[in-house]
């Protein structure tokens, strides 16, 4: 038997308790600014299958872009992304949304940008997030060379294509990390921003998303769903937004700020703070 919860009721009544979203005083004070700086305007999302970044393009989806291209390794994710912005009421789905299930690292990957550029907007969500992957010197090798290498590729095309705006998500563990995902988010960070004089770059970090792919709550469902023990980690305390509101969040910083700019949510006053690195 198959437990079906309400993810978003669920959410905001007992892990954020906030039944609005933290950004919508935000959404409401720049909604003229984001209409200027997102209508019409050409979306490259890497990543866009995940959950921050399915988010984001929900949010940027309030808006008239132009053309919308999606990248991600997980063509079931892109499939069923498609299939959920089709089936839903609200979005704006340009006319030219196309899909491609590569690896921004690729050569095939080049050879799509090329051919299509320039985009206005760049949004990078392609991340390895685990903690776990630095099980063994070669899944960091991997996590070392999609978190940052890649990264510096991606920025060096950018740089022959320019676009208006260049977002990559961060973490809250790039703050005094403690493990190697951590510090390799932290180097991302400080290579994207060495950048910030050529492209306007910003960049966003958040705590935990709640429910997220491969998250702890999310697997909680899976192994009630297969009749299987939970485990869980004792003494820890921590700070959940919701998918909704990761991807608006990404949203406003990826249009949002100048070159240089780290966001990151203020909770405790609903609104956005803005860091500008040095």
């Amino acid at each position: 038997m198959r437990t079906e919860i309400n993810l978003d009721h669920f959410i905001s009544t007992y892990v954020t308790k906030r039944p609005e979203s933290l950004l919508k005083p935000d959404l409401e004070k720049y909604q003229g600014e984001l209409e200027k700086r997102i209508s019409g305007k050409r979306v490259l999302v890497i990543g866009g299958a995940g959950t921050i970044g399915s988010h984001y393009i929900k949010a940027i989806l309030k808006y008239n872009v132009s053309r919308l291209v999606v990248v991600d390794i997980n063509e079931n994710g892109l499939t069923e992304l498609v299939r959920d912005l089709r089936s839903s009421t609200g979005y704006n789905i340009p006319a030219e949304f196309i899909t491609y299930p590569m690896n921004f690292g690729d050569r095939v990957f080049g050879k799509m940008f090329r051919s299509m550029a320039p985009f206005d907007i760049v949004a990078n969500f392609a991340a390895h997030k685990h903690v776990r992957s630095e099980k063994d010197i070669f899944s960091i090798e991997a996590m070392i060379e999609n978190n940052v290498l890649r990264a510096k590729e991606l920025l060096e095309l950018l740089l022959r294509f320019p676009p208006e705006h260049f977002f990559c998500v961060s973490t809250d563990k790039a703050a005094n990390p403690v493990n190697i995902m951590g510090a390799s988010k932290k180097l991302m960070e400080e290579l994207i921003m060495s950048y910030s004089g050529k492209l306007k770059i910003t960049t966003a970090r958040f705590a935990n998303v709640a429910f997220s792919n491969g998250s702890l709550p999310l697997g909680f469902i899976e192994r009630l769903n297969k009749g299987q023990p939970w485990s869980c980690p004792l003494g820890i305390r921590r700070f959940f937004v919701s998918p909704q509101e990761s991807g608006e969040l990404c949203m406003i910083a990826s249009v949002m700020g100048e070159s240089g700019d780290i966001f990151f949510p203020k909770g405790e006053r609903h609104d956005i703070f803005r860091h500008h690195s040095t």
